[in-house]
């Protein structure tokens, strides 16, 4: 089947800025580099920071995607992002394995947004263990928080449940001990 499609340049559609070059000067934050690479080095776990304005974590691939820290006008915004991402992939077979695939892993479905609550209440807690927290990563994290909440109405205990298993994900991060109970 033929289709066409029209496609335009981005100096053409209102609304959309092109990444910008060259980046921001960003200063890195020490500790939470260092947690990072450690458990990335650790885990085998493929971490890529690209020009790019997704971020994401595969199960299927064990990787990890970021914008590059020189594109956030607040170097902590980078690390709220790496952290949620790095708390999805705790939930790993080989780690904590509490990651589903198929219909019901499927965006917005209740098991999708299980895992996001636990990935950004992940990255909420290391924002807050470092140190790093800000007032805007703080309203950020709630106000999406929030978002999943809503679809879960259903299960208005899940946030008790979802609070455990980040914080089981924060301490396989940050932790030798891998299988802590």
């Amino acid at each position: 089947m033929l289709r066409y499609y029209n496609v335009f340049h981005i100096s053409q559609v209102d609304g959309v800025e092109p990444l910008t070059l060259p980046f921001a000067e960003v200063e890195p934050i020490e500790a939470a580099d260092k947690i990072i690479t450690e458990y990335i080095e650790r885990e085998h776990i493929t971490f890529e920071e690209c020009a790019s304005n997704e971020a994401f974590y595969s199960p299927s691939r064990d990787r990890v995607v970021v914008p590059m820290k020189q594109q956030y006008k607040h170097i902590n915004e980078y690390y709220s992002t790496t952290f949620h991402e790095l708390t999805h992939s705790t939930g790993h077979k080989n780690r904590l394995d509490r990651l589903h695939t198929g219909a019901d892993a499927a965006f917005g479905s209740e098991t999708y947004s299980k895992e996001e609550l636990v990935a950004e209440i992940g990255s909420a807690s290391f924002m807050n263990l470092l140190g790093i927290e800000t007032v805007r990563t703080f309203r950020n994290s709630a106000a999406y928080i929030q978002s999943w909440l809503k679809v879960l109405k259903s299960d208005n205990k899940f946030i008790v449940s979802a609070s455990s298993k980040a914080e089981k994900a924060v301490n396989y991060i940050v932790s030798e001990q891998h299988r802590s109970g």
